[in-house]
């Protein structure tokens, strides 16, 4: 891998650990205020994709905001009743990436980044994040509701 020594120095430095969906992450604020006791009103990580370490396709019940450090583009994939969509995350505006996208709640969505890359992200959640609103799918899960998007599921799937 071309960028070995830079992922590893970002996971060190960052203190980043392995997240369930793939990639590492580390929360970086959690706000005080909550919505009912529990569920803070914003979250943020700061979350680090490889090649080799995607984010699997799941769903969470907030907005979730990607906003883009530094690295490889990354690819963010939706894929809903309208079908499969891709939106590039980079900084080079003049060819289609942008340094953000917003996911919105309920959406299934993963991404990728190419091969021998690296990208690192923030990602704020708003209502907060919580691991009991976290659902990651199972390929035979997702293949089973969209068929049509085999090539994509059996890439950010386990």
């Amino acid at each position: 891998m071309k960028h070995t020594q830079r992922i590893n120095e970002l996971i060190q430095s960052l203190g980043l650990l392995p997240h369930p969906e793939g990639g590492y992450y580390k929360e970086t604020y959690r706000s005080v205020e909550t919505l009912d006791g529990e569920q803070a009103l914003m979250t943020s990580i700061l979350f680090l994709l490889t090649f080799e370490n995607a984010s699997n396709f799941h769903r969470i019940q907030s907005d979730e905001h990607w906003y883009f450090h530094e690295g490889s583009p990354l690819t963010v994939h939706v894929i809903s009743e309208n079908g499969h969509e891709q939106k590039l995350l980079g900084l080079d505006l003049s060819s289609g990436q942008s340094p953000y996208h917003l996911v919105k709640k309920q959406d299934i969505f993963g991404s990728e980044v190419q091969e021998g890359g690296y990208a690192l992200v923030s990602c704020a959640v708003a209502p907060g994040f919580m691991f009991r609103d976290f659902e990651l799918f199972s390929r035979q899960e997702l293949l089973d509701q969209y068929p049509q998007h085999e090539e994509i599921i059996c890439r950010l799937t386990a």
